[in-house]
């Protein structure tokens, strides 16, 4: 081998060396990041960053013309929260204890029930505690609004 072949592999091994080891972690979105989860919910419909009365961050949205809100839980002094509770009532709509009972027995996802007023109602909690992948709470607002529309025809919104 040529000393010329020699140079130029050494700096080639050099070079190679010296490149920035590609990056596979992604982003984690965590409490601190509500911006970013109110990005991901206006790709499935409508939001908008409120407060709720105790000053915890919430998101007010609809998916498919329904409406829902999503309560941030078990926050900090700094309001970084380690929980989302998606919400939606359907007023008027009243179902039976029956079929409350077939979509909680059939159902992985979403806790159905009738609120004070007898309004159908459904939830559903994620954990976001130590950060959760973008691509993850993509899934989760896909899921909602699976859950979101199937629930609405069990109970028979319209």
């Amino acid at each position: 081998m040529s000393p010329k072949s020699v140079l130029h592999r050494a700096l080639f091994i050099v070079f190679v060396a010296l490149l920035p080891a590609p990056s596979f972690a992604q982003t984690l979105i965590d409490g601190s990041k509500v911006s970013d989860i109110v990005t991901i919910a206006r790709g499935f419909g409508s939001a908008a960053l409120l407060s709720q009365s105790n000053g915890n961050p919430k998101i007010s949205g609809t998916i498919s013309r329904m409406g829902y809100a999503i309560y941030f839980v078990n926050c900090d002094e700094r309001k970084i929260c380690t929980q989302m509770n998606f919400y939606a009532g359907f007023l008027d709509v009243k179902p039976d204890a029956g079929a409350l009972n077939a979509w909680n027995s059939t159902k992985r996802f979403g806790r159905a029930y009738a609120d004070a007023d007898g309004d159908a109602s459904i939830e559903m909690d994620i954990n976001i505690a130590g950060g959760v992948s973008r691509d993850s709470m993509v899934s989760s607002f896909e899921i909602w609004r699976l859950v979101l529309r199937q629930y609405a025809e069990h109970v028979g919104f319209n």
